[in-house]
């Protein structure tokens, strides 16, 4: 087991695929981080798309989930991952669970992961996979993930999967000194992945990292919509 995530969980009849989904999709087009390209290719993402997408789940895009979610395009992941600079040691705070890929991949960078999701159905769902493959360092939560998850804040890094009109005032807060957050930042339609890193002394940076498009983030943080239902 590394991290919470059993080694066991690369055997299986997907591994080609895995494989070959890192080198065509992943290295081919720059990913370099060790880390990131092991994780990608141990976690199983055929465990984490609906049933009907299985024969798709290692190709080069998106994957619509229930909700009108969708499981983000392998590349995309890998980019977030690798912007982000895990170690091993770090507390991460993820907003937007979704199926609980990005939470397992997540799981195997990072010390501990406190996952985010506001569609109840979409969190129940994540923890019984994540619980199949035996991820432990885990915590999820139902609510507004633009609001974080102040209970155990500062986190070393804050990752979003899902895009918001600005960086929500309360992730950053939530955000370590020093520590890196990264978000799809734009318009409903189109946005750019932003990387904002919060140096020693309250000074914060920020890049862009190119286009994307995502979700939006709903949220009394971001885009409006009514409070996260309960189930």
């Amino acid at each position: 087991m590394t991290n919470g995530v059993p080694l066991a969980a690369d055997v299986d009849p997907y591994t080609p695929a895995r494989r070959r989904m890192v080198e065509e999709q992943l290295k081919a087009r720059g990913i370099r981080d060790r880390r990131v390209l092991d994780a990608m290719g141990t976690v199983p993402r055929h465990a984490f798309v609906d049933p009907g997408f299985v024969a798709r789940a290692y190709g080069d895009h998106a994957l619509p989930s229930e909700q009108g979610q969708t499981i983000s395009q392998p590349y995309i992941v890998a980019r977030m991952l690798e912007l982000a600079e895990i170690e091993p040691t770090h507390r991460v705070l993820e907003v937007g669970t979704g199926t609980g890929y990005q939470t397992a991949l997540l799981a195997r960078l990072a010390e501990r992961v406190y996952s985010v999701e506001r569609v109840p159905s979409l969190l129940r769902a994540a923890d019984l996979r994540l619980q199949a493959l035996g991820v432990r360092n885990v915590a999820l939560r139902h609510g507004d993930g633009s609001l974080g998850w102040q209970e155990f804040a500062p986190y070393d890094r804050v990752l979003v999967a899902a895009a918001a009109p600005r960086v929500p005032d309360s992730l950053r807060a939530q955000l370590q000194e020093p520590g890196v957050l990264v978000i799809p930042v734009g318009g409903e339609e189109r946005q750019h992945l932003e990387v904002w890193r919060r140096m020693t002394g309250g000074r914060w940076e920020g890049r862009r990292h190119g286009e994307c498009r995502f979700v939006p983030l709903l949220g009394r943080d971001a885009w409006p919509d009514s409070p996260p239902a309960s189930e």
